[in-house]
């Protein structure tokens, strides 16, 4: 098919490129460290490197192939393959080698913009989401559970994430919404609600473009940052964070709460990191995940609080975990969920080895709960989103979410790794293709939340309250409907002073950090 898509000069553009190929292989997590991937693409004149538009053209093209025609052969054999792309249908016949593509970004960015979703207000189109990953971080941290900016140089984060809020009086205050245990932060006792006083010595905090920018390339875009931090005991540290590799711990807070008598489990997640590596063996975010629901069982908890307020989501393999570990033991054997998709996959699954269906396994249950609550934001997306679906219809009436309205993400990816190969036959990186690959919806058939999933009851984020903190306006409506059975907050108003104490982010006032979606690391191994 590809033969007809290119004028003769670009054809011979394409030829003289070296060798180029789709590789399954995923990065590796050999003793919890990250082992480094193939060579980022080097941008020399050596005698063997790969100049970097012939890369760049390269990727645009196998990027293209592999979406909209074939898979097989790495991209390079439209005879024996499909097109991957759920959308692949709304996309017009494009040549992935014209020059108005500066780069492989730019024409997946057109590419998105063809299939429209008009239950939206406005109109806008349905693919939000797909990216090119080009260093391998997405792949290394969600797959292997492995925190690192780029998994060839391991230089991994800082671990947290800030949110910034402007007071009655218009002053600008920075807070920390999460920091991961494990990570530098984390170590250093960092969490939710410590407010960010200095950055590298300035503590003039402003809301200004130029200071916020400075601030973000600070804390994400740098290897080391000094942080002046105020507690919620208003007490003060200066911290100097250094960078470095780690394994996720995406559970940031647990408890068991009593109410009316009865323990209530709560526990706070920001990611979905897989609970299995690339080898298949179980890593530290399992480790994590069995140790909170061993306490909670131990407890004898009747209901479950989740709060996925900044999980954007991550490996579907740990949406199952949580499935089958807060769903009714009458679930078992029943279907979880399953997957949509494009028209072409759907006739040849058999063919693919792609999967239709998921059940929960035969271990499901555990906890027998009354009620379970999720907390949500609109940073609740795509994986997290599956599991409080995946749950809607054994658990009816029990379930309930408080907070704001879910991202709006029924879709997820199949990660396809795309390498080349220099005159040396040296294996080159170029990126990892996240790109739309199905959908998914529930044992009913429910799905299509693309526009978001409403809450059962509306509460605030308030970022200066701790984890777990009474003030917190989620707990406070949960509280009161296991109590009353109405959602309502103990306090209904608020007096001035305490209103004033109470901080929340302003929107859009920083890029958003993290990912959000649900990546199926099971399928791309499987594809043939």
């Amino acid at each position: 098919m590809h033969t007809n898509l290119f004028s003769a000069g670009a054809k011979a553009v394409f030829t003289g490129l070296m060798c180029a190929g789709l590789l399954m292989a995923c990065h590796k997590d050999n003793n919890n460290k990250p082992t480094p991937g193939p060579d980022p693409i080097d941008t020399t004149t050596t005698s063997t490197a790969i100049p970097a538009k012939e890369a760049e053209d390269s990727l645009k093209y196998l990027m293209y192939q592999i979406m909209q025609v074939s898979y097989a052969d790495g991209g390079r054999n439209s005879a024996a393959g499909l097109p991957t792309y759920y959308w692949y249908g709304q996309v017009p016949k494009l040549n992935p080698l014209d020059s108005k593509y500066a780069n492989a970004d730019s024409l997946l960015s057109q590419m998105k913009t063809y299939a429209i979703n008009t239950t939206a207000t406005p109109n806008a189109p349905y693919d939000r989401y797909s990216f090119l990953d080009r260093n391998g971080t997405l792949t290394n941290k969600l797959m292997n559970g492995v925190s690192a900016q780029n998994f060839a140089a391991a230089t991994g984060d800082f671990g947290f994430d800030y949110g910034i809020s402007v007071d009655q009086s218009g002053k600008a205050h920075l807070f920390v919404l999460y920091a991961d245990k494990n990570s530098p932060a984390g170590l250093k006792g960092v969490t939710r609600g410590w407010e960010i006083t200095s950055v590298n010595g300035n503590s003039n905090i402003q809301n200004t473009t130029a200071f916020l920018k400075s601030t973000y390339d600070a804390i994400f875009n740098s290897s080391s940052v000094t942080l002046g931090f105020k507690r919620t005991d208003n007490s003060t540290t200066t911290e100097t964070l250094n960078t470095t590799s780690y394994n996720i711990n995406p559970v940031l807070f647990d408890t068991v709460f009593t109410v009316k008598g009865e323990n209530v489990g709560y526990f706070s997640m920001y990611t979905f990191s897989s609970v299995t590596n690339s080898d298949g063996q179980p890593t530290y975010t399992k480790t994590a995940l069995d140790q909170t629901f061993d306490k909670f069982k131990t407890k004898g908890i009747t209901s479950l609080i989740v709060d996925l307020r900044y999980n954007g989501g991550g490996a579907i393999t740990t949406a199952e975990y949580l499935d089958a570990a807060i769903a009714p033991a009458s679930a078992a054997g029943q279907v979880m969920y399953t997957y949509l998709y494009n028209d072409k996959l759907m006739q040849n699954l058999a063919a693919t080895e792609l999967t239709s269906l998921v059940n929960f396994p035969a271990g499901t249950g555990g906890l027998s709960l009354k009620n379970v609550f999720f907390i949500t934001t609109g940073n609740t997306a795509s994986a997290s989103e599956l599991t409080l679906n995946n749950l809607r219809p054994y658990l009816r009436d029990k379930l309930k979410l408080v907070g704001e309205k879910t991202y709006g993400k029924p879709v997820g990816f199949i990660d396809f790794n795309i390498s080349i190969y220099d005159k040396a036959h040296k294996q080159q990186y170029l990126a990892d293709l996240y790109a739309i690959n199905f959908e998914t919806v529930n044992k009913e058939g429910i799905g299509k939340y693309y526009n978001g999933i409403d809450v059962d009851a509306a509460a605030v984020d308030y970022v200066n309250v701790p984890w777990g903190n009474a003030d917190d306006d989620n707990l406070q409506k949960i509280f009161s409907y296991l109590n009353t059975g109405a959602f309502a907050r103990a306090n209904a108003r608020l007096s001035t002073a305490e209103a004033a104490n109470l901080r929340t982010v302003v929107p859009n006032a920083k890029p958003m950090h993290g990912f959000n979606g649900m990546v199926d690391f099971k399928h791309r191994t499987r594809l043939k």
